[in-house]
């Protein structure tokens, strides 16, 4: 009698085991369905949303850099500094409207000669992606990619940056025009004196633009699919379509 019990009982512990083992199972295919979609490997995740963040990265540094590429596009143009914009107002109205628009197209050429150094400060970023943000990034919004870029570089971005934008402000001779503006605006009786931060500025602005761009190759990527140039985008961002 003693042996049947504990045959019963081993049988009864065998069972629940397979039952726990077969729970645990379960409860681990639930998490990887959490973690990657079915049909794509959080590897594949990962590097779709590398190449797509280094396909758009590096389509807008072309963009930026090139001839024109700040100056004669309206989504990502310098303006003349906001906290002058008194000044730029005066100035026009006392016939030296050609003077502020040479200075704005030099402060554009710099931004522009400045984002033919970006790449690789973008890559470094991309680069360090983890699982976790390239989910978020996945079921995130139209932008999450160029969000992430940005959180994750900016600050070295700036830094990197504006020694680049200082040597290109040099390079055109903003300050050539610049100087001028600012002398004729402060001799004005009664105007309150400006002199804008010009290195700081442009940087800032320079780095806002190529966000910009990046964000409209994102977006490029994820409503079209001919902008999707590899099997790994297609098969990343068709998972992306069903959010």
């Amino acid at each position: 009698m003693k042996k049947i019990l504990l045959i019963t009982c081993l049988a009864g512990a065998t069972t629940l085991s397979a039952q726990i083992n077969l729970n645990t199972l379960k409860n681990q295919a639930t998490k990887v369905v959490k973690t990657a979609p079915a049909g794509l490997s959080q590897q594949e995740i990962i590097d779709g949303l590398k190449e797509a963040l280094s396909k758009g990265s590096g389509k807008a540094g072309q963009l930026a850099s090139a001839v024109g590429g700040f100056n004669n596009n309206s989504l990502i143009h310098i303006p003349f500094p906001e906290d002058a914009k008194k000044m730029e107002t005066k100035l026009r109205a006392i016939g030296m409207g050609a003077q502020v628009d040479k200075f704005v197209s030099t402060l554009n050429e710099a931004a522009e000669l400045a984002s033919k150094q970006v790449g690789d400060i973008f890559l470094t970023a991309i680069k360090n992606m983890t699982v976790t943000d390239g989910m978020n990034i996945l079921k995130g919004k139209d932008d999450a990619a160029t969000q992430y870029l940005h959180t994750q570089t900016y600050q070295q971005l700036y830094d990197k940056f504006k020694p680049i934008v200082v040597a290109a402000l040099k390079q055109v001779e903003v300050t050539k025009y610049w100087s001028p503006l600012v002398t004729k605006y402060n001799s004005i009786p009664l105007v309150e004196k400006v002199n804008p931060d010009l290195e700081d500025y442009a940087t800032k602005k320079a780095i806002e633009g190529l966000f910009k761009l990046v964000a409209q190759e994102e977006l490029k990527i994820r409503k079209d699919v001919n902008a999707r140039t590899s099997d790994l985008l297609k098969k990343v961002f068709a998972e992306a379509d069903k959010r």
